[in-house]
Protein backbone atom coordinates (compact mmCIF):
# COMPACT_ATOMS: atom_id res chain seq x y z
CA UNK A 1 0.00 0.00 0.00
CA UNK A 2 1.40 3.37 -1.01
CA UNK A 3 1.96 6.09 1.55
CA UNK A 4 -0.13 9.23 1.10
CA UNK A 5 1.48 12.64 0.73
CA UNK A 6 -0.14 13.72 3.99
CA UNK A 7 1.50 10.85 5.88
CA UNK A 8 4.88 11.65 4.33
CA UNK A 9 4.57 15.30 5.36
CA UNK A 10 3.44 14.34 8.87
CA UNK A 11 6.38 11.98 9.26
CA UNK A 12 8.78 14.62 8.00
CA UNK A 13 7.34 17.18 10.41
CA UNK A 14 7.64 14.76 13.34
CA UNK A 15 11.27 13.99 12.43
CA UNK A 16 12.10 17.71 12.22
CA UNK A 17 10.37 18.40 15.55
CA UNK A 18 12.35 15.61 17.20
CA UNK A 19 15.57 16.93 15.66
CA UNK A 20 14.89 20.45 16.92
CA UNK A 21 14.10 19.25 20.45
CA UNK A 22 17.16 17.02 20.56
CA UNK A 23 19.36 19.89 19.38
CA UNK A 24 18.17 21.99 22.33
CA UNK A 25 18.71 19.15 24.78
CA UNK A 26 22.28 18.71 23.56
CA UNK A 27 23.02 22.45 23.32
CA UNK A 28 20.55 24.62 25.29
CA UNK A 29 22.13 27.73 23.74
CA UNK A 30 22.10 27.69 19.92
CA UNK A 31 23.50 30.60 17.93
CA UNK A 32 22.06 31.83 14.65
CA UNK A 33 25.58 31.80 13.20
CA UNK A 34 28.38 29.30 13.13
CA UNK A 35 28.17 25.52 13.55
CA UNK A 36 24.75 25.62 15.23
CA UNK A 37 23.06 27.74 12.56
CA UNK A 38 21.12 24.85 10.97
CA UNK A 39 19.87 23.61 14.34
CA UNK A 40 18.92 27.18 15.31
CA UNK A 41 16.81 27.59 12.16
CA UNK A 42 15.02 24.33 12.86
CA UNK A 43 14.29 25.37 16.46
CA UNK A 44 13.01 28.73 15.27
CA UNK A 45 10.65 26.98 12.84
CA UNK A 46 9.08 24.97 15.67
CA UNK A 47 9.57 27.54 18.42
CA UNK A 48 5.88 27.81 19.39
CA UNK A 49 5.40 24.05 19.77
CA UNK A 50 8.70 23.59 21.60
CA UNK A 51 8.05 26.51 23.93
CA UNK A 52 4.64 25.11 24.86
CA UNK A 53 5.96 21.57 25.43
CA UNK A 54 8.87 22.58 27.64
CA UNK A 55 6.78 25.02 29.66
CA UNK A 56 4.00 22.51 30.38
CA UNK A 57 6.12 19.41 30.93
CA UNK A 58 9.38 20.65 32.47
CA UNK A 59 8.87 24.25 33.57
CA UNK A 60 11.77 25.31 31.33
CA UNK A 61 11.34 28.48 29.29
CA UNK A 62 12.47 28.83 25.68
CA UNK A 63 13.50 32.18 24.25
CA UNK A 64 14.15 32.51 20.53
CA UNK A 65 15.28 35.77 18.91
CA UNK A 66 17.23 36.83 15.86
CA UNK A 67 20.59 35.94 17.44
CA UNK A 68 20.03 32.77 19.45
CA UNK A 69 17.70 30.14 20.88
CA UNK A 70 18.04 29.67 24.64
CA UNK A 71 16.41 26.85 26.61
CA UNK A 72 16.64 27.83 30.27
CA UNK A 73 17.15 24.43 31.82
CA UNK A 74 17.24 23.61 35.50
CA UNK A 75 18.30 20.07 36.46
CA UNK A 76 15.94 17.51 37.93
CA UNK A 77 18.38 16.97 40.78
CA UNK A 78 20.91 19.40 42.24
CA UNK A 79 23.18 16.70 43.64
CA UNK A 80 24.82 15.61 40.37
CA UNK A 81 28.40 16.84 40.02
CA UNK A 82 29.38 14.51 37.16
CA UNK A 83 28.95 16.95 34.27
CA UNK A 84 31.09 20.01 34.94
CA UNK A 85 31.99 22.81 32.58
CA UNK A 86 35.05 21.75 30.64
CA UNK A 87 37.99 23.48 29.03
CA UNK A 88 37.45 24.08 25.31
CA UNK A 89 40.26 21.82 24.18
CA UNK A 90 40.81 18.27 23.11
CA UNK A 91 41.63 17.27 26.68
CA UNK A 92 38.38 18.77 27.99
CA UNK A 93 39.74 19.30 31.50
CA UNK A 94 36.92 19.92 34.03
CA UNK A 95 36.63 23.40 35.50
CA UNK A 96 38.09 23.83 38.96
CA UNK A 97 36.50 25.87 41.75
CA UNK A 98 38.81 28.75 40.83
CA UNK A 99 37.63 28.72 37.21
CA UNK A 100 33.97 28.70 38.24
CA UNK A 101 34.57 31.77 40.43
CA UNK A 102 36.44 33.45 37.57
CA UNK A 103 33.55 32.66 35.22
CA UNK A 104 31.06 34.37 37.52
CA UNK A 105 33.32 37.38 38.01
CA UNK A 106 33.91 37.69 34.27
CA UNK A 107 30.18 37.56 33.52
CA UNK A 108 29.52 40.25 36.12
CA UNK A 109 32.21 42.47 34.59
CA UNK A 110 30.87 41.94 31.06
CA UNK A 111 27.35 42.80 32.21
CA UNK A 112 28.58 46.19 33.40
CA UNK A 113 30.91 46.79 30.47
CA UNK A 114 30.73 48.19 26.97
CA UNK A 115 30.04 46.54 23.63
CA UNK A 116 33.75 45.79 23.21
CA UNK A 117 36.33 44.80 25.78
CA UNK A 118 40.00 43.82 25.82
CA UNK A 119 41.09 40.77 27.77
CA UNK A 120 43.50 42.87 29.78
CA UNK A 121 40.69 45.23 30.77
CA UNK A 122 38.47 42.30 31.69
CA UNK A 123 41.29 40.96 33.85
CA UNK A 124 41.55 44.29 35.69
CA UNK A 125 37.83 44.24 36.46
CA UNK A 126 38.03 40.65 37.70
CA UNK A 127 40.91 41.49 40.03
CA UNK A 128 38.96 44.44 41.47
CA UNK A 129 35.84 42.36 42.05
CA UNK A 130 37.88 39.50 43.53
CA UNK A 131 38.92 41.82 46.37
CA UNK A 132 35.45 41.30 47.87
CA UNK A 133 35.85 40.46 51.60
CA UNK A 134 33.55 37.43 51.31
CA UNK A 135 35.69 35.94 48.55
CA UNK A 136 38.84 36.61 50.54
CA UNK A 137 37.25 34.99 53.60
CA UNK A 138 36.51 31.92 51.47
CA UNK A 139 40.17 31.71 50.47
CA UNK A 140 39.59 32.84 46.88
CA UNK A 141 41.80 35.58 45.49
CA UNK A 142 43.17 36.63 42.11
CA UNK A 143 46.01 38.85 41.06
CA UNK A 144 46.44 37.30 37.59
CA UNK A 145 50.16 37.93 37.92
CA UNK A 146 50.98 34.23 37.78
CA UNK A 147 50.79 32.36 34.50
CA UNK A 148 48.50 29.70 36.03
CA UNK A 149 45.93 32.35 36.89
CA UNK A 150 46.08 33.84 33.39
CA UNK A 151 45.58 30.33 31.98
CA UNK A 152 42.45 30.01 34.11
CA UNK A 153 41.08 33.31 32.79
CA UNK A 154 41.89 32.28 29.21
CA UNK A 155 39.95 29.03 29.75
CA UNK A 156 36.95 31.03 30.97
CA UNK A 157 37.10 33.35 27.96
CA UNK A 158 37.30 30.43 25.53
CA UNK A 159 34.20 28.94 27.12
CA UNK A 160 32.39 32.26 26.64
CA UNK A 161 33.58 32.31 23.01
CA UNK A 162 32.07 28.86 22.56
CA UNK A 163 28.78 29.99 24.10
CA UNK A 164 28.72 33.04 21.82
CA UNK A 165 28.86 35.59 24.63
CA UNK A 166 32.11 36.91 23.17
CA UNK A 167 33.31 37.21 19.59
CA UNK A 168 37.03 37.58 18.99
CA UNK A 169 37.95 40.66 16.94
CA UNK A 170 41.74 40.61 17.14
CA UNK A 171 44.50 38.94 19.09
CA UNK A 172 44.95 35.56 20.72
CA UNK A 173 44.54 34.24 24.27
CA UNK A 174 47.89 32.47 24.17
CA UNK A 175 49.62 35.81 23.63
CA UNK A 176 47.86 37.23 26.69
CA UNK A 177 48.84 34.23 28.82
CA UNK A 178 52.50 34.61 27.84
CA UNK A 179 52.38 38.37 28.41
CA UNK A 180 53.15 39.15 24.76
CA UNK A 181 49.85 40.73 23.72
CA UNK A 182 46.17 41.36 24.31
CA UNK A 183 42.85 40.30 22.76
CA UNK A 184 39.83 42.39 21.71
CA UNK A 185 36.28 41.01 21.83
CA UNK A 186 32.80 42.06 20.83
CA UNK A 187 30.30 41.39 23.63
CA UNK A 188 27.05 39.83 22.43
CA UNK A 189 24.81 41.44 25.03
CA UNK A 190 21.59 39.59 24.20
CA UNK A 191 23.32 36.23 24.47
CA UNK A 192 24.96 37.34 27.71
CA UNK A 193 21.61 38.42 29.16
CA UNK A 194 20.09 35.01 28.50
CA UNK A 195 22.89 32.94 29.98
CA UNK A 196 21.62 32.75 33.56
CA UNK A 197 19.09 29.92 33.99
CA UNK A 198 18.18 30.35 37.69
CA UNK A 199 14.56 30.88 38.74
CA UNK A 200 15.60 33.70 41.06
CA UNK A 201 18.30 36.36 40.81
CA UNK A 202 21.43 35.41 42.78
CA UNK A 203 21.62 38.88 44.32
CA UNK A 204 18.18 38.30 45.89
CA UNK A 205 19.22 35.17 47.78
CA UNK A 206 19.83 35.68 51.50
CA UNK A 207 20.82 32.12 52.46
CA UNK A 208 24.41 31.59 53.58
CA UNK A 209 25.30 27.94 52.98
CA UNK A 210 26.04 26.58 49.50
CA UNK A 211 23.26 23.97 49.51
CA UNK A 212 20.75 26.46 50.90
CA UNK A 213 21.66 29.06 48.25
CA UNK A 214 21.39 26.47 45.49
CA UNK A 215 17.94 25.40 46.72
CA UNK A 216 16.81 29.02 46.90
CA UNK A 217 18.05 29.76 43.36
CA UNK A 218 15.92 26.97 41.89
CA UNK A 219 12.96 27.01 44.31
CA UNK A 220 9.46 26.67 42.87
CA UNK A 221 6.80 29.24 43.61
CA UNK A 222 4.47 28.52 46.53
CA UNK A 223 2.89 25.08 46.06
CA UNK A 224 -0.29 25.74 48.03
CA UNK A 225 -2.66 23.34 46.24
CA UNK A 226 -2.67 19.68 45.19
CA UNK A 227 -2.75 20.72 41.54
CA UNK A 228 0.41 22.81 41.88
CA UNK A 229 2.20 20.10 43.87
CA UNK A 230 1.35 17.44 41.30
CA UNK A 231 2.46 19.72 38.48
CA UNK A 232 5.79 20.33 40.22
CA UNK A 233 6.30 16.57 40.68
CA UNK A 234 5.40 15.88 37.05
CA UNK A 235 7.82 18.50 35.79
CA UNK A 236 10.64 17.31 38.05
CA UNK A 237 10.19 13.70 36.95
CA UNK A 238 10.10 14.73 33.29
CA UNK A 239 13.30 16.74 33.72
CA UNK A 240 14.99 13.70 35.23
CA UNK A 241 13.77 11.40 32.45
CA UNK A 242 15.28 13.82 29.93
CA UNK A 243 18.50 14.45 31.86
CA UNK A 244 19.40 11.22 33.65
CA UNK A 245 20.55 8.02 31.94
CA UNK A 246 18.59 6.04 34.55
CA UNK A 247 15.86 7.24 36.91
CA UNK A 248 16.16 4.94 39.92
CA UNK A 249 13.05 4.46 42.05
CA UNK A 250 15.21 4.39 45.19
CA UNK A 251 16.25 8.02 44.59
CA UNK A 252 12.67 9.32 44.66
CA UNK A 253 10.58 10.53 47.59
CA UNK A 254 7.48 8.51 48.50
CA UNK A 255 5.26 11.13 46.86
CA UNK A 256 7.34 11.17 43.65
CA UNK A 257 7.41 7.38 43.47
CA UNK A 258 3.65 7.14 43.94
CA UNK A 259 3.09 9.67 41.16
CA UNK A 260 5.52 7.92 38.80
CA UNK A 261 3.88 4.56 39.49
CA UNK A 262 0.48 5.96 38.50
CA UNK A 263 1.62 8.15 35.59
CA UNK A 264 4.66 6.32 34.19
CA UNK A 265 3.05 5.49 30.84
CA UNK A 266 1.89 9.08 30.39
CA UNK A 267 5.25 10.62 31.31
CA UNK A 268 7.33 8.34 29.11
CA UNK A 269 4.91 8.82 26.21
CA UNK A 270 5.32 12.59 26.48
CA UNK A 271 9.12 12.29 26.41
CA UNK A 272 8.85 9.99 23.38
CA UNK A 273 6.60 12.54 21.70
CA UNK A 274 9.28 15.21 22.10
CA UNK A 275 12.44 13.24 21.40
CA UNK A 276 11.75 9.78 20.01
CA UNK A 277 13.40 8.21 23.08
CA UNK A 278 11.96 4.83 24.05
CA UNK A 279 11.22 3.80 27.64
CA UNK A 280 13.02 0.78 29.08
CA UNK A 281 11.35 -0.17 32.36
CA UNK A 282 13.18 -2.37 34.85
CA UNK A 283 12.45 -3.40 38.42
CA UNK A 284 14.84 -0.72 39.75
CA UNK A 285 13.89 2.21 37.53
CA UNK A 286 13.29 3.70 34.09
CA UNK A 287 15.72 4.61 31.31
CA UNK A 288 14.83 6.52 28.16
CA UNK A 289 16.86 4.76 25.47
CA UNK A 290 17.93 6.49 22.26
CA UNK A 291 17.43 4.33 19.14
CA UNK A 292 19.60 6.77 17.16
CA UNK A 293 22.48 6.63 19.67
CA UNK A 294 23.40 10.31 19.43
CA UNK A 295 21.55 12.05 22.27
CA UNK A 296 24.29 11.59 24.83
CA UNK A 297 27.35 13.50 26.01
CA UNK A 298 28.99 10.42 27.57
CA UNK A 299 29.20 7.18 25.62
CA UNK A 300 29.50 3.61 26.81
CA UNK A 301 31.12 1.63 25.30
CA UNK A 302 33.51 3.92 23.45
CA UNK A 303 36.44 3.25 21.16
CA UNK A 304 40.05 3.70 22.21
CA UNK A 305 42.14 2.67 25.17
CA UNK A 306 40.14 4.51 27.82
CA UNK A 307 36.87 3.20 26.44
CA UNK A 308 38.21 -0.36 26.50
CA UNK A 309 39.48 -0.05 30.06
CA UNK A 310 36.15 1.43 31.18
CA UNK A 311 34.23 -1.46 29.64
CA UNK A 312 36.53 -4.05 31.23
CA UNK A 313 36.21 -2.42 34.65
CA UNK A 314 32.44 -2.25 34.20
CA UNK A 315 32.38 -6.01 33.63
CA UNK A 316 34.57 -6.52 36.71
CA UNK A 317 32.35 -4.32 38.92
CA UNK A 318 29.16 -5.95 37.61
CA UNK A 319 30.47 -9.34 38.74
CA UNK A 320 31.74 -8.11 42.13
CA UNK A 321 30.00 -9.02 45.36
CA UNK A 322 29.63 -5.65 47.08
CA UNK A 323 31.89 -2.61 47.09
CA UNK A 324 35.31 -2.61 45.44
CA UNK A 325 38.17 -0.45 46.70
CA UNK A 326 40.18 1.91 44.51
CA UNK A 327 43.30 -0.11 45.24
CA UNK A 328 41.59 -3.28 44.01
CA UNK A 329 40.55 -1.55 40.80
CA UNK A 330 44.07 -0.29 40.17
CA UNK A 331 45.36 -3.83 40.72
CA UNK A 332 42.75 -5.04 38.23
CA UNK A 333 44.01 -2.54 35.64
CA UNK A 334 47.53 -3.91 36.02
CA UNK A 335 46.17 -7.43 35.44
CA UNK A 336 44.22 -6.27 32.39
CA UNK A 337 47.32 -4.58 30.96
CA UNK A 338 49.12 -7.92 30.96
CA UNK A 339 46.31 -9.44 28.88
CA UNK A 340 45.17 -6.56 26.66
CA UNK A 341 48.15 -4.19 26.72
CA UNK A 342 49.06 -4.92 23.12
CA UNK A 343 45.88 -3.08 22.07
CA UNK A 344 46.34 -0.10 24.41
CA UNK A 345 48.20 3.15 23.93
CA UNK A 346 51.81 3.25 25.09
CA UNK A 347 51.08 5.79 27.85
CA UNK A 348 48.36 3.58 29.38
CA UNK A 349 50.89 0.80 29.95
CA UNK A 350 53.36 2.94 31.87
CA UNK A 351 53.82 1.99 35.56
CA UNK A 352 51.97 4.34 37.89
CA UNK A 353 49.21 5.32 35.44
CA UNK A 354 46.66 2.95 37.01
CA UNK A 355 45.22 5.61 39.30
CA UNK A 356 44.50 8.00 36.45
CA UNK A 357 43.01 5.25 34.28
CA UNK A 358 40.72 4.12 37.10
CA UNK A 359 39.63 7.71 37.80
CA UNK A 360 38.73 8.31 34.15
CA UNK A 361 36.75 5.07 34.03
CA UNK A 362 34.91 5.83 37.27
CA UNK A 363 34.07 9.36 36.11
CA UNK A 364 32.38 7.90 33.02
CA UNK A 365 30.58 5.13 34.88
CA UNK A 366 29.36 7.54 37.56
CA UNK A 367 28.10 10.04 34.98
CA UNK A 368 26.09 7.26 33.32
CA UNK A 369 24.45 6.21 36.58
CA UNK A 370 26.15 2.81 36.52
CA UNK A 371 28.18 3.06 39.75
CA UNK A 372 28.35 5.26 42.82
CA UNK A 373 31.38 6.28 44.83
CA UNK A 374 31.43 5.29 48.48
CA UNK A 375 33.83 5.95 51.38
CA UNK A 376 35.21 2.43 50.86
CA UNK A 377 35.52 2.69 47.08
CA UNK A 378 32.90 1.99 44.41
CA UNK A 379 29.57 0.16 44.36
CA UNK A 380 27.71 -1.06 41.29
CA UNK A 381 24.22 0.28 40.58
CA UNK A 382 21.53 -1.98 39.06
CA UNK A 383 21.92 -0.70 35.48
CA UNK A 384 25.52 -1.92 35.43
CA UNK A 385 24.22 -5.50 35.19
CA UNK A 386 23.76 -5.01 31.45
CA UNK A 387 27.56 -4.92 31.11
CA UNK A 388 28.12 -8.21 32.93
CA UNK A 389 29.92 -10.96 31.04
CA UNK A 390 27.36 -12.97 29.10
CA UNK A 391 25.02 -10.06 28.41
CA UNK A 392 24.30 -10.14 24.68
CA UNK A 393 22.78 -6.72 24.14
CA UNK A 394 24.23 -3.36 25.17
CA UNK A 395 21.97 -0.33 24.79
CA UNK A 396 23.34 3.19 24.98
CA UNK A 397 21.82 5.11 27.92
CA UNK A 398 19.97 8.27 27.02
CA UNK A 399 21.22 11.83 27.06
CA UNK A 400 22.96 13.31 30.11
CA UNK A 401 23.33 17.06 30.48
CA UNK A 402 24.00 18.58 32.77
CA UNK A 403 23.37 22.30 33.21
CA UNK A 404 25.20 22.49 31.14
CA UNK A 405 24.90 22.22 34.77
CA UNK A 406 27.59 23.84 33.98
CA UNK A 407 28.98 21.94 31.11
CA UNK A 408 26.20 23.50 29.08
CA UNK A 409 25.08 27.06 29.85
Amino acid sequence: MSTSLGEVLDNRRTAEFHKAARALLKEPLLLARGPSADAYRLVRRYAAELRDWFDRNTGWSLRVDAESARLRRTPGTLADATHPAREVSRAGVPFTRRRYVLLCLALAALERGEAQIALGRLAEQVVLDAADPQLEAAGVGFTLERREERLDLAAVVRLLLRYGVLRRVAGDEDAYVSGAGDVLYDVERRVLAGLLAARHGPSLIDADGFEERLDALTAESALDSDELRFRAIRQKLTRRLLDDPVLYYAELTDEELAYLTRQRAFLTARVNELTGLVAEVRAEGVAMVDPHDDLTDVRMPEQGTHGHITLLLAEHLAAADGEVSRGALEHRVRELAAVHGAFWSKSAKQPGTEGELVEQALARLTALGLVKRTPAGVAALPALARYAVGETVVVEPAHRTSQRKAQQP
